[in-house]
């Protein structure tokens, strides 16, 4: 399970966070105050089962500029 800090381009932070809810493995998802623009809660059986999620599916979603990785370790 990691936490995906999310930023986006302008103007584009709604219409991205309907995409990244609707990726399978992500949790949840909420547009947030801050240096970052979305957080997303993303669960994943492996490693590289969230690295799939989050490079091939969430920081393919149009408007995604940036993101940062927070695994879980508790």
């Amino acid at each position: 399970m990691a936490y995906v800090f999310i930023q986006v381009a302008a103007g584009k932070a709604f219409e991205v966070l309907k995409s990244i809810r609707g990726i399978k493995g992500v949790k949840s998802a909420h547009t947030i105050t801050g240096g970052y623009d979305i957080i997303a809660l993303v669960e994943a059986t492996s490693l590289s089962e969230l690295g799939g999620v989050i490079v091939n599916k969430i920081q393919k979603v149009e408007g995604v500029t940036r993101t940062v990785t927070a695994i879980v370790v508790e």
